[in-house]
C-alpha cells in the first residue's frame, strides 16, 4: 500500500491524562517513575491507534512532556548556562525548571509557534554555547517503538529552524553553525544504528520570507546532515515554499513534505519532481477539525500518483497536535454538525481511505468514499449555516471610529476615572480555585440551579474585589470566577459557534484550550458579560474593567469555517462585540477591555499578505471597541508574540491602554514601542504569571525603571503579564504586594523629583509623541 504517515500526534491524551499527571509531578503527588509510566502508556496507545490505521509509520519524537523545541535543545545539550545544570544529568524536575522557572532564574521566554496558538520555548544561544549532548530520552522512545513492533519515524525540529527561532545574544545565529552541526550529525547516525531508516527533520522557516544566507546554508547543511543519515525527509508546513522549488529539488535529502492545505498552489512548482525521491504531500487538515473532502483530495493525489507511483507519501498537512484526539468522545454535539468533523484519530482513518482508494481504486473504497460524501452534503447544506440578518448588518458596517482622537479621548476619561501616576490593574483573571470549578462543573451537570450557581459566582466575585481593594489595587476586574476559559466562554453564548466536551488542544505545558467551531453564521442572542460586570462594580467606588476577547482572537482561536473568508467571520465576531460594548457602556461600566493575544499571531507568514491580514484584523477590533463613548477607556492585552514588525496596525487599533507580556525579555519589546513612539497608553508585564515564581521587588522595579526610559510616566501603567487564573491565591497575592511596593517606590521618587534620569527620560520620550497624532507613517 500507499506510504501514509502524520507529521505528529496529539501528545496530551483524549482525557488529558498527560496534563494531569505532569501537574500531579509538580505538586509532589507523583514522582518521577509514575509521570514516565503515563508517558509510556500514552505513547503505545497512539502508536497503536496509528498501526491500526494502517500507516506505515508511527511517530518518535512529537510526544514531549512539555514542548518539543525545549526538548530539542536538551537532547543537544543546549540549555540556558545560567541554570546552572549539568546537561548531559539533567533531571526530569530540572527540565520543567527551565519551563517554568525557580526561586532564582525566569523560565525560559515563551512565544507562538509561527501563525499557531500553540506556545514554544525559545533556546538561548549565544557565545559560549555548547551542543555536547544530553539525556537520551529520544533514544529510549525510539527503542520503546521498536520493541512494541513498529516502525517509527523519528520527528526532530530542523538545524536551521532551531537556529533561527532561538534567542541569540551576541553573535550571529548562522555562526553557530560549526557547532550546532556535528551535534545532528552525531544524533542522526545513532538513530540510524538504533535501526531507524526515516528521520522527519521540520524546516517550517522555509515558509517564511528568509534572507539569503539563511537559504544558501539549506545546501551545505543538508549534504553533511544527508551523509550521516540516507532517510531524511525535509519537511515544510503552514505555507507555500514554490519559490524555492530548486533548491529543494537539489538537496540531497530522501523525500520532501509539502503542505497542500494551506498551500496547495504550490504543487505545480513541483511537477517535475526528481525520481527516486519521496515526494510527501499534506492532504488532510492538521490544523483544522472539518472532515476531508476525499472526493477533491483524491482529484489532486492521482495525477501525482500515475507519476511518483510508491515515491507518493499521503500525510497531514502538519502535525495533528493543532486538533483534538478522538470525536468519538462527543456526545452532546448535534449530529448534522458531527457531520462536518474529523479530529486526530478520525483523520487517520481519512489517511488509510485516500491510499487505499489511490493504489486499488475508488470503487474499493465506494462505501467510505459514499458516507463521506453523505455527511459532507448534510453538513453544507443546514440551513442555520447562513443567517440572513448578520449578512444584512454585513452589508452596512456602522462607523469604526471613536468621535475623538486620543489625546481628546485621553482628557475626558482621565476626569472620569481620576487615576494616579502609575496606575495599576491587573490583565482580567484571578485564581481559578477547586471550589470554584466544582460549582461550575455542578452547575453544567444540573446538579445546581441557575439561581444558586448566580449566587456562588457572585460570592466568587464579590471575593475577588474585595482582595483587589485590600491590595491597592487601582483598576479592578471582577475576576471571571463564572468563566472556564477566555473564548469557551463566549462561543457557549454565540450563535453559529458550537463547543465540544473534550475536544482539547495543548496550547503549552500543561494548559489545554478547548477551541470552539464556528460553523454558521455568528450573532450574539443576549448580553454575555453585562450582569455579571454590573455586579462587581456595585461592590466598589474603584473603575471596574468589563472583560471581553477580541474579535481576531475569538476567531484565531477558533476552527473557523472554511467557506467564508476569515475576515468576514472576524467582522461577524466584531458586530457581536460592538452590542455586548455598547450594553457595557450604557450600565456606566467606566473602561473596556477587549483582549486581542492573537492578533500577532493571525499574521501570515508571507510579508506579501501582511497588508490584507492587518487591515480586516484592525478593522474587526475598531468595530468592536466604537461600540464605546469617547470618555470610556478601551484596553486591549497582548502577550507572548513578536509585535516589533506590526506596530504600526497596533497604534491604527487606536485602543487607550495596551497592556503587553514583557517580563521574560527583561522588557527588550518596549524598545521597539519607544523607537517606533507609540502614542497611547502601555502596560508592560513587570511579572510572568505562567511561572509559579515570585520575582522580589526590586526585579520589578528595575523593569519598571527600564520602561520609564522609553514610556512617559503619564502613559505607563503597572500589571502582571498575563491573566492570574492558573495561578494560587498565596503566589498571586505575594507577587501583586510587590508589584504594587515597586509601583509605590516609583511613585514617590517621580514625585519627590529623586529620580531625575527617569524623569528627564520621560520628558525626553513625550517630547517626541504629540497628543491625538497618528504615528503610523513614521513607524513604517
Amino acid at each position: 500500500m500507499l506510504t501514509t504517515h502524520t507529521l505528529g500526534f496529539p501528545r496530551i491524551g483524549s482525557q488529558r491524562e498527560l496534563k494531569f499527571a505532569v501537574e500531579q509531578f509538580w505538586r509532589g503527588e507523583l514522582d518521577e517513575a509514575g509521570l514516565n509510566a503515563t508517558g509510556r502508556e500514552l505513547r503505545l496507545r497512539h502508536w497503536q491507534w496509528q498501526h491500526a490505521a494502517g500507516l506505515r509509520f508511527v511517530s518518535v519524537g512529537d510526544f514531549s512532556y512539555y514542548d518539543q523545541i525545549l526538548d530539542t535543545t536538551v537532547l543537544l545539550g543546549a540549555i540556558p548556562k545560567r541554570f546552572g545544570f549539568d546537561a548531559a544529568q539533567l533531571s526530569r524536575s530540572q527540565y520543567f525548571e527551565l519551563a517554568r522557572g525557580n526561586a532564582a532564574q525566569p523560565a525560559c521566554e515563551m512565544t507562538k509557534w509561527f501563525d499557531t496558538n500553540y506556545h514554544f520555548l525559545k533556546p538561548e544561544f549565544d557565545h559560549d554555547t555548547r551542543f555536547d549532548g544530553g539525556p537520551q530520552w529520544l533514544l529510549d522512545e525510539l527503542q520503546e517503538a521498536t520493541q512494541a513492533g513498529f516502525q517509527a519515524k523519528v520527528q526532530l525540529v530542523g538545524p536551521l529552524t532551531l537556529l533561527k527561532l532561538a534567542r541569540v545574544q551576541g553573535i550571529d545565529a548562522l555562526s553557530l553553525l560549526p557547532r550546532l552541526l556535528p551535534a545532528y550529525v552525531r544524533l542522526l547516525r545513532q538513530l540510524a544504528a538504533e535501526g531507524c531508516n526515516w528521520v522527519q527533520l521540520d524546516e517550517p522557516i522555509l515558509g517564511l520570507d528568509l534572507d539569503s544566507p539563511w537559504l544558501n546554508a539549506y545546501a551545505p547543511v543538508y549534504r553533511e546532515l544527508a551523509e550521516a543519515h540516507p532517510g531524511i525527509l525535509l519537511t515544510t508546513y503552514f505555507s507555500s515554499v514554490a519559490e524555492h522549488a530548486e533548491l529543494l529539488k537539489s538537496l540531497p535529502v530522501a523525500g520532501l513534505h509539502l503542505d497542500a492545505v494551506r498551500a496547495p498552489q504550490q504543487l505545480g512548482a513541483f511537477g517535475d519532481w526528481p525520481a527516486g525521491k519521496v515526494l510527501s504531500i499534506g492532504i488532510v487538515d492538521g490544523r483544522n477539525v472539518w472532515k476531508t473532502d476525499l472526493d477533491a483530495a483524491l482529484d489532486k493525489l492521482t495525477p501525482l500518483y500515475h507519476r511518483l507511483g510508491d515515491n507518493l507519501w499521503v500525510g497531514s498537512s502538519c502535525s495533528l497536535l493543532h486538533v483534538p484526539v478522538d470525536l468519538d468522545q462527543e456526545t452532546r454535539l448535534a449530529e448534522e454538525i458531527k457531520d462536518g468533523l474529523s479530529f486526530a484519530r478520525q483523520k487517520l482513518a481519512e489517511l488509510a481511505t485516500l491510499s487505499r482508494a489511490l493504489c486499488l481504486g475508488r470503487s474499493v473504497c465506494f462505501q467510505a468514499l459514499e458516507q463521506n460524501r453523505a455527511a459532507l452534503a448534510r453538513y453544507r447544506t443546514l440551513p442555520a449555516r447562513n443567517d440572513t440578518a448578520v449578512a444584512r448588518r454585513l452589508a452596512n458596517l456602522p462607523e469604526i471610529e471613536r468621535g475623538l482622537s486620543y489625546g481628546e479621548r485621553a482628557l475626558l476619561q482621565r476626569e472620569r476615572l481620576k487615576l494616579p501616576l502609575l496606575p495599576t490593574t491587573t490583565i482580567g483573571s484571578f485564581p481559578q480555585t477547586n471550589a470554584i470549578r466544582a460549582q461550575r462543573g455542578a452547575y453544567k451537570r444540573g446538579e445546581l440551579s441557575q439561581a444558586d450557581y448566580t449566587r456562588a459566582m457572585q460570592a466568587e466575585i464579590a471575593h475577588a474585589v474585595s482582595r483587589q481593594e485590600a491590595l491597592g489595587l487601582d483598576v479592578l476586574v471582577h475576576g471571571e470566577a463564572e468563566r472556564s476559559d477566555m473564548v469557551d466562554y463566549f462561543a457557549e453564548q454565540l450563535a453559529g459557534v458550537a463547543v465540544c466536551q473534550h475536544g482539547w488542544v495543548q496550547s503549552y505545558g500543561s494548559r489545554c484550550v478547548k477551541p470552539p467551531m464556528i460553523w454558521g453564521d455568528v450573532s450574539r442572542p443576549l448580553a454575555m458579560t453585562v450582569e455579571w460586570t454590573r455586579y462587581a462594580q456595585s461592590l466598589t467606588h474603584l473603575p471596574m474593567k468589563g472583560m471581553l476577547t477580541g474579535p481576531v482572537t475569538l476567531v484565531q482561536w477558533a476552527f473557523v469555517r472554511d467557506d467564508k473568508p476569515r475576515a468576514e467571520v472576524a467582522y461577524q465576531m466584531a458586530l457581536a462585540l460592538r452590542d455586548e460594548v455598547a450594553e457595557l457602556d450604557a450600565a456606566g461600566i467606566a473602561a473596556i477591555q477587549i483582549d486581542e493575544p492573537a492578533f500577532r499571531e493571525g499574521l501570515p507568514l508571507k510579508r506579501a499578505d501582511w497588508p490584507a491580514y492587518l487591515d480586516w484584523a484592525v478593522t474587526a477590533f475598531k468595530l468592536s471597541a466604537a461600540g464605546s463613548r469617547p470618555e470610556t477607556q478601551v484596553h486591549t492585552h497582548m502577550c507572548y508574540s513578536e509585535f516589533e514588525d506590526i506596530l504600526p496596525a497596533i497604534a491604527a487599533m487606536d485602543a487607550d491602554v495596551i497592556t503587553i507580556e514583557t517580563s521574560r525579555s527583561a522588557m527588550t519589546l518596549l524598545d521597539a514601542f519607544g523607537e517606533f513612539r507609540y502614542p497611547n497608553e502601555i502596560g508592560p508585564g513587570v511579572y510572568d504569571i505562567h511561572s509559579p515564581r515570585v520575582p522580589p521587588v526590586a526585579e520589578m522595579t528595575t523593569l519598571l525603571e527600564k520602561a520609564l526610559k522609553v514610556i512617559p510616566a503619564e502613559r505607563l501603567w503597572v500589571n502582571p503579564d498575563c491573566g492570574l487564573k492558573t495561578r494560587a491565591w498565596p503566589e498571586t497575592e505575594a507577587a501583586l504586594i510587590n508589584m504594587l511596593a515597586a509601583t509605590r517606590q516609583l511613585r514617590q521618587r517621580l514625585a519627590a523629583g529623586t529620580a531625575e534620569t527617569l524623569a528627564a527620560a520621560s520628558v525626553a520620550t513625550a517630547a517626541h509623541v504629540h497628543e491625538g497624532e497618528c504615528c503610523g507613517p513614521r513607524g513604517e
